[in-house]
């Protein structure tokens, strides 16, 4: 069975409004920058040092993990790449160092947009299939923009996300709090249905406490808003607002000191973008550059044995 094209609970109409949401240009969201350091560990274990690599969303994704990116990888070249032009510029702008910086005359060459075709060997997406309306085209768009050998880094939401929060809002009868992330063997399925190779999937949960309700849920409008189809129809009044506090404030356990926790669930993906393979059939034609890649890898693949 085929994973779903997207979430079923997810909003596409919200998904888009909250895409184009402005962001803050100075300051990452707190979780995302963490996940993108715990992500970027995984690096150590991969053998190849992409020259070019294209950064999806880095006001969203981490800037401050951008920096250790090009730290990372000096050399070469790197896109900004979002669906907001504005929001690409305003990550240039952020991570532009001084000139009397070192960095400056000798970072790496940054190219704003889509990378080109089959152009870049590294994809860094963190934490964004989870709000996507469309995540299998956007998987495509990144398989379309490696080249052969490159390799796919990616973080999102799992299922056990906010799982405190939305046992609250069903106790007290409310729609969910969020739509339903999906599960990390479906995003390894469509991994593969968008053309990837050898798809590692692993995940790990978080917990973070709050002092207060205030606290928690201006914590929660930072990484997102409610994309559910079913969520409220309208905006709520201060009786509600008083009524979520308190019951946010059941939920603390005397042994965490009366902090509030909120478990998030962090799915890490990594896939590679394998030689095409030409369709057998009765009669198949080959095309001369695919012939040559074709050729170029099986010599490739004979010097390493």
């Amino acid at each position: 069975m085929s994973a779903p094209e997207r979430p079923p609970s997810l909003d596409p109409v919200a998904a888009a409004r909250w895409a184009a949401y402005p962001v803050a240009t100075s300051v990452s969201p707190w979780l995302h920058e963490e996940v993108a350091s715990r992500m970027q560990e995984r690096l150590d274990f991969i053998k190849l040092q992409p020259r070019r690599w294209a950064h999806w969303e880095p006001l969203r994704g981490g800037l401050q993990a951008h920096k250790a990116l090009q730290q990372r990888y000096r050399e070469g070249d790197v896109w900004l790449t979002s669906a907001l032009a504005a929001e690409a510029n305003a990550a240039q702008d952020a991570l532009k160092a001084a000139w009397w910086q070192p960095a400056h005359w000798t970072g790496p060459r940054v190219h704003m947009g889509l990378p080109p075709e089959a152009s870049v060997q590294m994809v860094w997406a963190n934490m964004q299939l989870h709000a996507s309306p469309a995540p299998q085209g956007l998987l495509k768009q990144w398989h379309q923009a490696l080249a052969v050998d490159g390799f796919l880094m990616f973080s999102c939401f799992g299922p056990d996300t906010l799982r405190e929060l939305r046992g609250l809002y069903a106790q007290q009868g409310w729609p969910a709090p969020a739509h339903e992330f999906t599960d990390m063997h479906d995003w390894g399925d469509m991994l593969v249905q968008a053309g990837f190779a050898e798809p590692v999937m692993d995940m790990e949960r978080i917990t973070l406490t709050y002092e207060t309700p205030e606290r928690l849920l201006a914590e929660l409008r930072e990484l997102g808003r409610n994309l559910n189809t079913q969520r409220f129809a309208g905006l709520r009044g201060r009786r509600w607002r008083q009524q979520l506090a308190d019951a946010l404030m059941a939920l603390a356990k005397p042994e965490d000191a009366g902090r509030l926790s909120l478990s998030f669930e962090i799915v890490y993906g990594h896939a590679l973008k394998p030689q095409p393979h030409a369709a057998v059939t009765a009669q198949t034609e080959i095309g001369l550059d695919q012939m040559r890649q074709m050729l170029r890898r099986s010599s490739d693949l004979s010097d390493k044995v």
